[in-house]
């Protein structure tokens, strides 16, 4: 499959330099070309035809919005846009959803929080590509619904994948300490993320006493035929 052509539009020339660099970092995805103004995100978007825009919202000549509508407008080949920007005001944010964003990302914002839109972006786009239908349990995912619930401020999907799949991995249960030490986080991010899991229901806690101490906690995943209905315990108590 070819990779996502992306343009690069913002009017800070160091800005689209470094949004430029993050896209040529995750595997899939091509800069096909950057514009600073309106008018040159229009002409570069019919020159180049690529798949993917990342917006900015203030331009010089005109609205990032005003960009989006005449993209939707134009004739050809439908382009799919990401809005990177500053403006977080509701109207412009609930203008750029109605202009069919696939996603809004303020600045300032990690690298970790770009990539991993343009990793969704990519899963969706070749899922989409390669079959005909999809069931609603994947459309969730796709769409950031899915069983992991919303994310908590300062946590990312991409994390918590990564956290899901070594305590799926473990064989049994583990630390937030041990979690840690698998995916390279501190104790502290790696027992958020864990917490996130049981919260959300995707993996249970229990405590374990100790001769001396405070009880440890211990993650292990939830069972897969467990039922959504039924709220699993928070911590299980000890036996013996």
């Amino acid at each position: 499959m070819n990779d996502v052509a992306v343009l690069v539009v913002d009017d800070d020339f160091m800005v689209a330099r470094v949004n430029r660099g993050l896209v040529e970092r995750v595997a899939g995805f091509t800069v096909v070309g950057e514009a600073h103004t309106g008018a040159n995100a229009l002409a570069a978007a019919d020159r180049l035809r690529p798949d993917l825009v990342l917006l900015d919202v203030y331009l010089p000549d005109m609205s990032g919005l005003e960009v989006l509508r005449r993209l939707r407008e134009r004739p050809g080949p439908a382009v799919d846009v990401l809005a990177v920007t500053a403006a977080r005001d509701v109207g412009t944010i609930r203008a750029a959803m109605r202009g069919g964003v696939v996603h809004y990302l303020i600045k300032p914002f990690s690298p970790e929080a770009l990539w991993e839109r343009l990793d969704r972006y990519r899963q969706l786009d070749q899922r989409l590509s390669t079959s005909p239908e999809i069931g609603q349990a994947e459309v969730d995912r796709m769409f950031g619904g899915g069983r992991g619930g919303p994310l908590p401020k300062g946590l990312t999907e991409q994390t918590r994948d990564l956290v899901a799949k070594a305590l799926g991995d473990c064989g049994g249960d583990l630390s937030a300490t041990e979690c840690g030490e698998l995916v390279g986080l501190s104790r502290v991010s790696a027992r958020r993320y864990l917490e996130h899991l049981v919260d959300s229901g995707s993996a249970l806690v229990r405590l374990r006493y100790g001769a001396t101490g405070r009880p440890e906690r211990r993650y292990r995943p939830a069972a897969p035929q467990a039922s959504p209905t039924a709220r699993q315990p928070r911590a299980e108590k000890p036996t013996g």
